[in-house]
């Protein structure tokens, strides 16, 4: 198995008196002991006006690579350890640092990083979002009572579907521990801006009253609701009617047509794992984790937060 190493300044003289002597690249390489697209690479990129020059092809070489290796500041990995510690992902920090401060660190050395403090018994991996074990559903008939008066998704305006505007939301619940208590989380389609609040009981009444309290103080910014078809949501038109919105329903079992709101219920997962007690989450914490998620850089939005492109507006986030 072939390691790779950096050529030397004697394997360069070698290059330039073989090369002299119209040996082929693939002679070469076998006599300097590298692959013949090694010795092809290095008469293309550290050839000069003259041609390939050995003293001149390594002081390129090693210029080229002092200039490739960025100074990595005590300061500014301080700056990605706080980040992290928000629940940032490596490619989140990487894609904000160098959008709003010009700084370029890669997330895989981020990741090395955070590898790094965890051999030293460090706690930054328990940041990181896990990937939950997915289970595969046989049978896709809805043995659910349905909702008089729906509105299908297939009636939504192509409009919602391209994301080009604001006020576009999905809505669900995500269930508590032996069914009590459960959150309300509200997603808007094009900035990701999202909306938590916990309800006693999942009843129609109760998810109504939130969903409306949530969304009255950003009328002007809703058009159309989507949800499930869970009966939840069975005051569909009231929450209409209030809020001036078309409601619609997706269709049963088909998760991907809100996957907005189904991808926010993934990241609330992080702070709220399944069997978690719901009596004992404080809105405190529930605000926390909306906030968590409406100010973290979004690679989809160009790594803007989700509030930044709902309000319009710039944050500074790393300094």
């Amino acid at each position: 198995m072939r390691t790779y190493h950096q050529l030397t300044q004697a394997q360069r003289y070698q290059i330039y008196a073989l090369r002299k002597t119209k040996h082929p690249l693939a002679e070469i390489a076998e006599v300097i002991g590298v692959h013949k697209s090694s010795i092809s690479r290095e008469l293309k990129r550290n050839r000069g006006q003259r041609g390939y020059r050995p003293q001149q092809a390594h002081e390129l070489a090693a210029d080229r690579r002092q200039k490739a290796v960025p100074r990595i500041t005590a300061e500014v990995w301080h700056i990605v350890d706080s980040l992290l510690r928000q629940d940032w992902s490596p490619e989140q920090i990487s894609g904000r640092l160098k959008k709003e401060q010009g700084m370029c660190i890669s997330h895989e050395w981020i990741y090395q990083h955070i590898l790094a403090d965890k051999q030293a018994n460090g706690d930054l991996y328990k940041h990181l979002r896990c990937q939950k074990k997915r289970r595969k559903r046989y049978g896709t008939y809805d043995r659910r009572g349905k909702l008089p008066n729906c509105r299908g998704i297939e009636e939504r305006p192509a409009i919602v579907n391209s994301r080009k505007r604001l006020g576009d939301w999905e809505a669900d619940t995500i269930i508590g521990r032996k069914h009590k208590q459960a959150i309300v989380t509200l997603t808007e389609r094009k900035s990701r801006f999202t909306l938590v609040s916990k309800v006693k009981r999942r009843s129609a009444q109760a998810v109504r009253k939130q969903v409306c309290r949530m969304l009255l103080p950003v009328k002007h910014k809703v058009h159309t609701l989507t949800s499930d078809h869970g009966k939840e949501f069975a005051d569909h038109e009231q929450i209409a009617q209030i809020l001036e919105l078309k409601f619609y329903f997706a269709h049963p079992y088909a998760a991907w047509e809100r996957g907005t709101n189904e991808n926010t219920n993934g990241l609330l997962r992080q702070y709220f794992p399944k069997k978690s007690d719901f009596q004992l989450v404080s809105n405190k914490e529930l605000e926390r984790a909306m906030t968590r998620l409406n100010f973290r850089p979004r690679k989809s939005l160009r790594f803007k937060t989700p509030f930044e492109v709902f309000y319009h507006s710039s944050v500074a986030l790393t300094s």
